[in-house]
């Protein structure tokens, strides 16, 4: 096997060993955007970046999952060239998120320069839309990424505007609705629809090789179902797809995320505890709305299996089940979260003002604040804390103490979504504070 392969097993052997290993017993990350090339099959590559280039080479060009993103393009279509130089006769899109359609641009570029063909370009029937939103919504897209991984993240430069959405960004040639069956040369490609992270998203089984490239159905994280800045996710259905795949009984995972997996029996093991962590959670939120709870109640009741948890492919270290609560809440029961005084509420700035007033005033509230957080209780010192801001808005030392208590909050967090919003809540108010807003 290579490297990888034998990275990714010991990884999943330990951890599925009788009693396994200490949660930070994990040898090496499970994540690398490296830009470097794995043959992990007969004529199968792995180039790990952000995401992953799935390659499979064929007599009639290669078939690629994905393109990456446009800034880790160009050394995505180095590694892969040091591989094969035969034209690329399809991309497959797994799904249309700028970190797996962005690198396009580069890699049909790099093919008009060797002389080749455009390949097709093979996604789902809402990708097209997916576009047609993102550049609707460019600016509210920028300044997710600025909030999820820091200052500057994600788009490119284009005359002057930042795009979130590549110019360059290659569209779909071909689409399909439930299914479409490919063959590439002598390789026989089964492509599927599912919705889970996105409603547009493909994967695909390859019978030859008994392996699945799933996108990001597979992540190495704990789904990202649940992400509190964008559009519907589908985490029941997502459990469901997992479970299509296992039926299948691949012997090679081939994520879009994270490492690939090797071996019937790994396979088995990382699918079924993704997908029972769903399945476990979606029942769970479902079972106490219709028992009438609000999303208050099920917000602090339904959790996650702290064993399943601790799995590396498993973590919640991007998104976390708390957020897919949410998701699994307005998938069923709209945004209406149960509570009648925010049917149709008074401004946060009213209610800000009128408990100001009570507590009397900004400063008490700011104390409690600062007490609670150097207790440990970080929500409800974030909650006393944004009540004095928004009663004060303007007032330096409020902004700064603001600004500690969310560092603080963030210094907690294990997830990347959590800690991308408190800590551009804490530069933002340390900003304001000293007049550099």
């Amino acid at each position: 096997m290579s490297e990888l392969l034998d990275h990714s097993s010991a990884i999943v052997d330990a951890w599925t060993a009788p009693g396994g290993p200490a949660p930070d017993a994990l040898d090496g990350p499970t994540n690398r955007i490296t830009n470097e090339l794995s043959e992990v099959g007969d004529g199968i590559a792995v180039v790990e970046s952000f995401s992953h280039v799935v390659a499979f080479r064929t007599d009639d060009g290669l078939v690629l999952f994905d393109a990456s993103a446009q800034f880790t393009a160009e050394g995505v279509v180095q590694s892969l060239r040091g591989w094969a130089d035969d034209p690329v006769h399809t991309l497959v899109y797994t799904h249309g998120h700028v970190d797996h359609v962005g690198g396009s641009g580069h890699l049909l570029a790099d093919g008009r320069a060797r002389g080749h063909a455009d390949p097709r370009v093979v996604g789902h029937e809402n990708i097209p839309a997916r576009f047609d939103r993102y550049r609707r919504t460019n600016g509210w897209n920028l300044a997710i990424n600025a909030r999820q991984f820091g200052p500057g993240f994600g788009g490119a430069n284009i005359g002057g505007a930042r795009r979130f959405l590549p110019d360059d960004t290659a569209p779909c040639t071909d689409t399909y609705g439930d299914r479409l069956d490919l063959h590439v040369g002598d390789l026989e490609v089964r492509l599927f629809h599912g919705r889970g992270e996105t409603d547009d998203h493909t994967w695909a089984w390859i019978p030859q090789h008994r392996a699945v490239c799933t996108g990001d159905f597979v992540l190495w994280v704990f789904p990202n179902a649940g992400n509190p800045q964008k559009v519907q996710r589908y985490p029941g259905e997502w459990a469901h797809v997992l479970r299509q795949m296992q039926a299948l009984e691949p012997e090679l995972l081939l994520p879009a995320h994270g490492l690939p997996v090797v071996g019937a029996e790994r396979v088995a093991t990382v699918l079924d505890d993704l997908a029972t962590s769903l399945e476990r959670l979606v029942d769970d939120v479902v079972t106490m709305m219709n028992d009438g709870a609000t999303l208050d109640d099920i917000l602090h009741e339904v959790h996650v299996d702290p064993d399943l948890l601790a799995k590396p492919w498993l973590r919640p270290i991007y998104d976390e089940p708390e957020f897919v609560v949410h998701n699994v809440w307005r998938l069923y029961g709209g945004w209406w979260d149960g509570n009648p005084a925010r049917l149709k509420p008074p401004s946060d700035a009213a209610i800000a003002t009128e408990l100001a007033s009570l507590a009397g005033g900004v400063d008490l509230l700011v104390s409690r604040a600062n007490e609670l957080s150097d207790a440990g209780d970080h929500r409800l010192a974030c909650h006393l804390v944004e009540l004095a801001v928004g009663a004060a808005p303007d007032d330096p030392g409020v902004l700064r103490a603001r600004a500690a208590i969310y560092r603080s909050r963030a210094a907690t967090e294990t997830s990347l979504m959590a800690q991308g919003v408190f800590k551009q809540v804490a530069r933002r108010s340390a900003e304001a504070a000293d007049g550099e807003s």
